[in-house]
């Protein structure tokens, strides 16, 4: 879930609270290419209020004409299939011969859209079943490799809550640019500085402040597939500590800030301690895509760009992206 469909959801508690006739619209599922996911969703007013996007725009205004029509139900969910044939893909502008189904939720009870809002906001996952029949919603605890919809006969299934999780090693001013924007990205951020000074001025509301050393914190954490470490420190004493641990775990991204000489020097001591050569290769150092950053806030979008990247596979191996001095700090 993107911090945008958050927004979706806070809307939609707003409008209904305010006493307003409102729909939640899902994307179940897609076939051929699509620009938005399962999951995504947008919030509907009845007066043709729309927030959030379900599709590239043609089918926001079909459904905005929908409700203004009154021809969406208010007391029935339904599934609704866009693209079903070539004059819809080419009605909706759906491209490659693209097909979304949509799951069209009237929302009756504000209970539910608190508790899952709620949960988001406190960093949780949470799993919410709808009947399409009855509109009866329960709520429960999720895990992160839950698929974000599932579907049974009559019954849907919505997991929704951060799946992502980034440790930053460091408090420092790239830090807090890479934390704002992989917030923005829907990780949940984990910032360590054992620095007394550094943790003094460290002012980021929507991250989670470590003490500990860095090495400390990595255990404590438990990377998973899902969990990305980037040094951001430049200090060997401090960065080292973290990569130590975070190389051998399963993150799916272990990064290091600092120019290819001093990554060169620092694979070098890695190799002083119990990692294989094949842990230490998982270094991306230097850290992020190689876009010509200078600024700490571009150096913050080159390590953001670099964390989807390896996210959907479109680099294989550190050395595709980080052969080359990028920024020496």
């Amino acid at each position: 879930m993107t911090g945008h469909d958050l927004n979706v959801l806070r809307q939609l508690l707003s409008w209904q609270q305010e006493g307003h006739k409102v729909w939640l619209i899902t994307v179940v599922g897609t076939y051929g290419s699509s620009p938005r996911q399962p999951g995504s969703m947008c919030a509907l007013r009845s007066d043709g209020l729309l927030v959030g996007s379900v599709s590239g725009g043609c089918i926001e205004d079909d459904l905005v004409s929908l409700v203004k029509q009154h021809q969406l139900s208010s007391s029935s969910a339904a599934l609704k299939i866009y693209g079903a044939n070539q004059e819809e893909q080419l009605r909706y502008k759906l491209p490659c011969g693209g097909q979304l189904r949509l799951l069209i939720e009237p929302v009756l009870d504000k209970a539910w859209l608190e508790e899952v809002v709620t949960a988001i906001e406190s960093q949780k996952l949470i799993k919410r079943q709808v009947t399409l029949d009855s509109l009866q919603v329960t709520c429960t605890d999720a895990i992160s490799h839950e698929p974000v919809v599932s579907e049974q006969e009559g019954l849907l299934s919505f997991v929704y809550g951060p799946r992502l999780r980034l440790l930053i090693i460091g408090a420092a001013e790239t830090s807090f640019y890479l934390a704002n924007m992989a917030t923005a990205l829907d990780y949940q951020v984990f910032v360590c500085d054992p620095r007394p000074e550094m943790q003094e001025t460290w002012q980021h509301e929507q991250s989670t402040l470590l003490t500990m050393m860095p090495d400390d914190a990595v255990v404590s954490l438990q990377p998973d597939l899902n969990t990305a470490v980037v040094a951001l420190t430049h200090d060997p004493k401090l960065d080292d500590m973290a990569l130590l641990e975070a190389l051998k775990s399963a993150a799916f991204y272990v990064g290091a800030l600092g120019a290819k000489t001093n990554n060169d020097k620092r694979r070098e001591r890695l190799k002083l301690f119990d990692l294989t050569q094949q842990e230490i290769d998982r270094l991306h150092g230097p850290v992020g895509l190689q876009i010509g950053s200078k600024t700490p806030a571009e150096i913050a979008v080159a390590i953001s760009a670099e964390l989807i990247a390896v996210r959907r596979d479109r680099i294989h191996t550190p050395q595709l992206t980080s052969s080359v001095d990028k920024v020496t700090v």
